[in-house]
């Protein structure tokens, strides 16, 4: 008998309301660039683009590119590296891969659910071990060896971590490598956060750990602010990355033959650090009234403010007996994205990764409609 298909709950709600809000604050990444943006950042002009054939694609993504994302990570060569439409395609022809009938799976919780949804419909079991926000939103070593259990197939880890923003202790992350190898699991780290960090400190890649059995997963979508681009990638061991493209062959191969920029190399600053202005202004603009911490404290029993970490969103919890998704429902004129969607039931998550005018008239009428809300 088949699984019961598992829904991409997230995704579906996002599909649903972010095109037809006037606020669009459930976003998880930076506003995006425009064509005339990212070729001012690339100081280069238009004009190539007008010569570029819309024919088929290299599917494993060119070879100037793979050599550029190669780069970004010590000793790995364009071998390892495979080129998708989006992460999204890396995580689901990695989970394709890797996942078979029967498998145990462990999934950082809470997460992203593509990669939780992809294992119960291979036919695969989860296994959770979570992220505790009494510890910061560290795991416990013996929860995270509990469900990392012999027989694991693999472990799935996001880092730094989506929604909560938080980056692994370097003894949470110690812990899971060690714990895989004991097993012989292979680990799936999701990276797309990686370089969106506040305090301009570069998260520690799980690539390079010593493990050989490590599957990298990024792109160009959040902290880059280029998600029309449909750029994600796998870094992986050669034999690896080439098994994922004998999948990725079966799903798509359309993409331009080589993008308008490559990512960039380790001395350019990324489109979702201080080089963007707006960006720069987060840490003041989130940390006084007008924060959205302070807002909903205004009108929901908070449990703790915003603990997000990068500038990307917050996670504000309220303590009333409804659960989060009839409340965000409501109020979806204003697009709150429901903590549901993530396994944090109770929860909202508010995106600040856009212009900073759109998001300070956001909150403000973010603001109004919590009081509608809640005085019902």
């Amino acid at each position: 008998m088949s699984p019961k298909f598992v829904p991409f709950e997230l995704e579906r709600w996002q599909s649903t309301w972010e095109n037809r809000v006037r606020f669009n604050l459930s976003e998880s990444g930076v506003h995006p660039l425009t064509i005339q943006e990212l070729l001012g950042l690339a100081s280069v002009s238009a004009l190539p683009l007008l010569d570029v054939r819309l024919g088929y694609a290299q599917s494993n993504g060119s070879d100037a590119l793979r050599e550029r994302i190669a780069a970004l990570y010590p000793g790995v060569s364009p071998d390892q590296i495979l080129v998708t439409t989006g992460s999204s395609e890396a995580n689901f022809v990695t989970c394709w891969r890797l996942i078979e009938p029967g498998d145990k799976v462990a999934v950082m919780m809470p997460n992203y659910m593509q990669t939780a949804g992809l294992t119960q419909n291979f036919g695969a079991q989860v296994r959770p071990f979570q992220l505790h926000e009494k510890e910061g939103w560290e795991p416990y070593v013996e929860e995270i060896r509990t469900a990392i259990a012999p027989g694991t197939k693999l472990v799935v880890v996001t880092n730094p971590h989506n929604p909560t923003g938080h980056v692994l202790s370097e003894a949470s992350r110690k812990a899971i490598l060690e714990r895989a190898a004991e097993v012989g699991a292979w680990v799936l780290a999701d990276e797309v956060y990686r370089g969106a960090e506040l305090g301009g400190k570069t998260t520690e890649s799980f690539w390079g750990s010593g493990y050989n059995k490590v599957v990298i997963v990024n792109g160009l979508s959040k902290a880059y602010g280029l998600p029309g681009l449909r750029i994600g990638w796998i870094v992986s061991q050669p034999a690896f990355s080439q098994e994922a493209w004998a999948r990725h062959d079966y799903t798509t191969i359309d993409r331009p033959a080589r993008p308008i920029i490559s990512p960039p190399s380790r001395s350019t600053p990324r489109a979702g650090q201080a080089d963007r202005a707006y960006a720069a202004d987060y840490p003041r603009e989130l940390s006084g009234d007008g924060s959205v911490a302070e807002i909903v404290r205004r009108h929901v029993q908070l449990a703790s403010p915003a603990r997000r970490r990068d500038l990307l969103g917050a996670l504000p919890r309220r303590d009333r007996g409804a659960g989060s998704r009839r409340e965000t429902a409501r109020a979806a004129q204003r697009a709150a994205l429901p903590g549901d969607h993530f396994g944090m039931p109770g929860f909202l998550r508010f995106g600040f990764g856009g212009e900073l005018q759109h998001f300070q008239e956001a909150l403000a009428e973010t603001e109004r409609g919590l009081r509608r809300l809640f005085s019902d």
